[in-house]
């Protein structure tokens, strides 16, 4: 999940300054989200899917769509 979340960050050429801000939290909070050592809300989660365009499952690894 993790490397997803940060792959679909660098695909849109975004900062972790940029996707920290969309989700109201520190960059180095979203950088523990990001190498996994803080575990995402479920709410963080939902949001980044939204953001993003793709399934919860798709972050969580369970689907490739």
């Amino acid at each position: 999940m993790y490397q997803r979340i940060r792959d679909l960050r660098e695909d849109a050429d975004l900062t972790q300054t940029q996707v920290a801000n969309m989700l109201n939290v520190s960059q180095a909070t979203y950088s523990r989200y990001e190498n996994g050592s803080l575990d995402l809300p479920s709410a963080t989660l939902i949001a980044l899917a939204d953001f993003y365009h793709v399934s919860v499952d798709y972050l969580l690894g369970r689907t490739e769509k």
